[in-house]
């Protein structure tokens, strides 16, 4: 009799799924169909993305190459068609070698590009705070310890990224202006940072023995 009833529940129980089936297999293979287009199409712009990238990185590797061989005109061409044209990490590399290269014939409008990164609320923070510290060492020479302050001091907080880049030109800044005040102020911060890079302590020595502070009193 056991078996009477099982062969009864299985056939009720396929009945069942006949009439689901009925009812719901076209929106079953509708999701299925559309599970596939979506992970086919995700792989497919994975793939593109990473062609992509591939294109980026060697059109930036044959843009450096022609700064190696000297021929700038070239690279910063190059470097400006990445800018426009490559994917977002590239783009801002691109920009950044751009204005490294304009620097060597034209540092008033490789201050101009730096500037344009530094302000660009698009770029990530770290590339925009480079483009700062890059723009002042071009100015170092030429601008009032005023503008270096200006654009630095933000940066050279405690918290600061690049706060080690932005005191050293400060530093020198300073001593350049003449202000020994200003100048041992940032000496004394580099030299109480324990994070402060050895390479970068020797060149601040030179500069307060220079600047006569040497005895950090």
């Amino acid at each position: 009799m056991s078996d009477i009833f099982q062969e009864v529940d299985e056939a009720v129980r396929r009945e069942k799924l006949e009439k689901l089936w009925k009812r719901y297999g076209n929106f079953v293979i509708a999701a299925a169909v559309v599970v596939l287009l979506a992970v086919g199409g995700w792989r497919g712009y994975q793939w593109w993305e990473a062609r992509k990238a591939a294109e980026a990185g060697a059109a930036f590797d044959a843009a450096a190459l022609l700064v190696d061989q000297g021929k700038t005109q070239e690279a910063e061409a190059a470097f400006a068609r990445l800018a426009g044209e490559g994917t977002a990490g590239y783009r801002v590399l691109a920009r950044l070698r751009e204005a490294a290269v304009l620097a060597q014939r034209d540092p008033k409008a490789a201050v101009a590009a730096y500037d344009m990164i530094a302000n660009d609320t698009s770029v990530a923070p770290a590339f925009r705070q480079i483009a700062s510290v890059r723009a002042a060492i071009l100015l170092v020479d030429s601008a009032p310890l005023s503008e270096i302050t200006r654009r630095l001091a933000p940066l050279a907080q405690p918290d600061g990224i690049f706060r080690h880049s932005a005191r050293e030109v400060l530093a020198l800044a300073a001593w350049k202006a003449g202000d020994t005040a200003a100048a041992k102020k940032w000496f004394d911060t580099m030299a109480a940072d324990v994070d402060t890079p050895q390479s970068m302590r020797g060149r601040i020595d030179v500069l307060m023995t220079l600047a006569g502070t040497s005895d950090k009193s």
